[in-house]
This record gives C-alpha cells, sequence and structure tokens, in this order.
C-alpha cells in the first residue's frame, strides 16, 4: 500500500467559535490530500485522461484540533473495484500522535473524454501500491 502524507499547521482561519478546527476543514482536508495524492502519483499524460468524482463521503471525528497545532494527514486507497476506489484519511496530531479524524470516501474513475466512469485498469491500480 502506498500511503502519501502531509503536515500543516492549524491557523485562526481554521478555527470555529469554539476556538477549535471547524469540522468544515477536515472535508477540505480530505480533499486535498487525495488530490495531492493523484497529482504526485500520476503522470500528467494520465491526469490529462481521467478525472475522479466522490460519490460517498464518511468521517468520524475523534478529538478537537487548536490554534498552532501540528497536523498530519495520511492517506491511501484501501481497495480499488471496478470503476470506484475506496481512500481512507487519517487526521492525527503530529506531535501526540492523536488520531483526530479518520475518513473514508468512495471515488469514481471518470474519463475526460466522455464524462463517463470507466474502469480503474492495473495501471492505474500499481500507481496507488507500493511505490
Amino acid at each position: 500500500m502506498n500511503t502519501y502524507e502531509t503536515t500543516l499547521k492549524v491557523t485562526e482561519d481554521h478555527l470555529d467559535d469554539l476556538n477549535h478546527v471547524n469540522n468544515v476543514h477536515y472535508v477540505q482536508w480530505v480533499q486535498n490530500v487525495a488530490k495531492a495524492h493523484w497529482q504526485k502519483n500520476a503522470p500528467e499524460a494520465i491526469q490529462s485522461k481521467y478525472f475522479w468524482v466522490l460519490i460517498n463521503h464518511y468521517i468520524e471525528h475523534k478529538a478537537e484540533a487548536l490554534l498552532n497545532d501540528l497536523i498530519q494527514i495520511k492517506t491511501y486507497i484501501a481497495e480499488n473495484e471496478g470503476v470506484t476506489c475506496v481512500r481512507v484519511v487519517e487526521i492525527l496530531n503530529k506531535t501526540t500522535n492523536k488520531l483526530l479524524a479518520k475518513s473514508e470516501t468512495k471515488w469514481c474513475f471518470i474519463t475526460s473524454k466522455t464524462k463517463r466512469p470507466t474502469r480503474i485498469t492495473q495501471e492505474i491500480k500499481n500507481l496507488f501500491v507500493n511505490s
């Protein structure tokens, strides 16, 4: 399994009225890390032919993140089947390694030319397996 990771620091812009990270930011981080993982692993020639659309999203919040916390975001593909994949995202406090949130999203693979779902090829699967 190929895991992609990134780190960020909580800023005032991330906070809500309760002075912790607003739930909307967790969802945005899930979107951002998925896109970054795709862009890092898929060559431009593949990115120009295909894209992903979100089918469903589940997120479980475990603990709060506060101003100036360092956040580590990890993602990997848990399964590929047909035209869809399930991506897992774990959001952790980088200092304590405490799990703050975990997300599972189901994505559909789309051909840019027809805007229709297409089977995930072995070539695409290989981009996200041990590399």
